[in-house]
């Protein structure tokens, strides 16, 4: 407190800026305290699923209800909030996908478990703020309570141990009762309130977070057909592979392969929050179990046993499968990645034969060109060489001083065609120079 009150007097002075999620940061280290809790006390707890929009309304319902109470609701950045009722008490908190609501009701130790008005009558002032979860009815009792482990639980699923230093014994059989709320017993044989309260909320999170953790278990049941018959997919396509030459075969291939791509990887997207979730929900469990300190007792398993034996094969099943889309995304990859490889170079090579045919018939056309134009020079100047020779003709008949006719014309013609030629050459040249400017 000290040092807290010389940093206020330090930023007041103005020597320094407060960061604006200062408060936030160090408020969050005490935003879910444990609620000092004394022998004896029954606590009924429920966890609900809720998005945003469930989240913001459920907290505007907890307003009105504490306001109808005559007490101050949650402010609207708080994620914890703690309700002084007469009788008892409420702990809500708000979670990133579900709501909790922990009731300390009036308890009774001898007759545990007693059913009370209806189920959840607890929840009868407020409507739940999503689908139900969790439902826990925990029972707090002196070591004084002559109570029978088998009466109360079902002794194929039950677990007790000692905890705390051996301050409490805690014991469930993980198993809905009638009334739907999973029971847990314990028995307060040196615990102090503080000690008891956080015991207590320890215990509640085990049970509410190795049921949400559990959520990734139906997930990846239902993953698993599509992802088994997606890796036959895979193998079929890659055997076929080894055996299709030519682009259009191996480009038919590549569009399976990418379609192929495309679902699992919507399928590992869609589950990947729920799988990680449940990862992150595991280990606060395995957290809470070190914490609570067990010691065995009268040979019943421990909390850590039981859920050794029923949780970490669910969570192997989904760690499992997370890791086979994975590794199926990874082989999809290399497939794609070799196929459009082979269509790459295939396409390349049809390229390159049709630039050897298209120079081919250039070539062929350049030759069909030049004797064309010789051709062409050789038509011009016949013309060219009779009109001069007609010419000649006419002029001699006329009387002009004109060699003959015939030494005239032959004397023509190969100037006709030098000069066709050059005609012709600078045509040829003008166009050239018009395709290469």
């Amino acid at each position: 407190m000290l040092g807290h009150r010389a940093s206020r007097d330090i930023l007041a002075g103005g020597a320094m800026q407060e960061h604006p999620l200062r408060a936030a940061v160090l408020g969050e280290m005490h935003a879910r305290p444990f609620v000092p809790l004394a022998t004896p006390a029954r606590l009924m707890h429920f966890a609900f699923m809720a998005d945003a929009a469930a989240c913001r309304e459920d907290r505007e319902r907890l307003g009105a209800f504490c306001l109808a109470r005559g007490v101050a609701g949650p402010q609207p950045d708080t994620r914890f909030h703690h309700v002084p009722l007469s009788g008892g008490e409420l702990r809500w908190e708000q979670h990133s996908e579900f709501i909790t609501y922990t009731w300390r009701i009036a308890c009774d130790h001898r007759t545990p478990f007693a059913a009370v008005e209806r189920p959840h009558a607890p929840m009868s002032g407020l409507p739940a703020p999503g689908p139900l979860l969790v439902a826990l009815d925990l029972h707090l009792l002196p070591e004084a309570a002559a109570l029978s482990l088998e009466d109360i639980f079902d002794r194929a699923s039950l677990a007790a141990s000692i905890m705390d230093g051996g301050a409490a014994l805690a014991a469930t059989d993980f198993r809905p009762d009638e009334r739907g709320a999973v029971r847990i017993l314990v028995l307060d044989l040196d615990l102090s309130p503080a000690r008891a309260g956080a015991l207590t909320q320890r215990l509640i999170e085990i049970e509410t977070y190795r049921t949400l953790a559990l959520l990734g278990l139906p997930e990846a049941q239902r993953l698993a057909p599509g992802l088994r018959q997606m890796e036959e997919e895979l193998a079929r396509i890659t055997r076929a592979m080894r055996e299709t030459v030519g682009a259009t075969a191996n480009s038919a291939l590549l569009d399976e392969l990418t379609a192929l791509a495309a679902v699992s990887e919507a399928e590992s997207a869609s589950s990947s929050y729920r799988f990680g979730a449940s990862r992150a929900y595991d280990r606060i469990v395995q957290q809470r179990l070190d914490v609570i300190g067990e010691e065995p007792y009268e040979g019943l398993p421990t909390w850590a046993a039981f859920l050794a034996r029923r949780l970490a094969p669910a969570m192997r099943t989904v760690q499992t499968l997370e890791e086979r889309q994975a590794n199926l995304s990874r082989k999809l990859a290399r497939a794609a990645t070799l196929l459009r490889t082979r269509v790459d170079v295939e396409i390349e090579q049809q390229n390159r034969d049709l630039l050897v045919a298209m120079n081919n018939r250039t070539r062929l056309q350049l030759r069909l060109q030049q004797t064309v134009e010789g051709l062409s020079v050789a038509a011009i100047s016949y013309y060219v060489v009779g009109l001069l020779g007609y010419l000649a003709k006419g002029a001699k008949e006329a009387g002009l001083p004109v060699p003959e006719p015939g030494l005239a014309t032959a004397a023509a013609v190969p100037l006709a065609v030098l000069a066709v030629w050059l005609v012709v050459r600078r045509i040829r040249r003008r166009h050239a120079g018009e395709d290469h400017p």
